[in-house]
């Protein structure tokens, strides 16, 4: 791969069904901002457990989070949390994520939270960015549709 391409990656993806605890919720009585930020978290290790992949997370900080939020969510409901790998660079990995709220109570399905973030690779012990070891950029490219 050259230094300064980047490879998609739209078929490398986790999908992750939890539902809303009351830990979740806030004083409003929908979910707590972060609640959101878990389930993405939640999601993406669990896309990098079914890579084979357990070191990818004390090396990936993340850079760049943009989070929007569309719908309010609340205890007792379902959640449904997709994570994409959008684009593998050199020494970084831009992600694309939706929280979608199940039909509950009444209400239909609707997509509660939608973003992105970026991870770059930093190697245990090191204070710069570097390229993303080789298992790692195969794995996830092998899963490219």
């Amino acid at each position: 791969m050259n230094p300064t391409q980047s490879l998609p990656c739209a078929a490398t993806t986790a999908t992750l069904v939890r539902t809303i605890e009351w830990v979740d919720t806030d004083a409003a009585g929908h979910q707590h901002n972060s609640a959101v930020l878990r389930f993405v978290e939640a999601c993406e290790a669990q896309l990098f457990r079914d890579l084979g992949l357990p070191g990818y997370f004390p090396s990936a900080p993340r850079v760049r989070h943009e989070l929007n939020y569309r719908a309010k969510l609340y205890f007792g409901q379902p959640v449904t949390t997709t994570v994409v790998v959008e684009k593998i660079g050199r020494t970084s990995m831009t992600f694309s994520f939706e929280v979608w709220g199940e039909a509950f109570d009444g209400e239909p399905r609707a997509l509660a939270a939608h973003g992105s973030f970026v991870t770059a690779h930093v190697a245990r012990g090191a204070t710069a960015a570097s390229p993303w070891p080789a298992e790692l950029t195969a794995k996830i490219t092998a899963r490219q549709g």
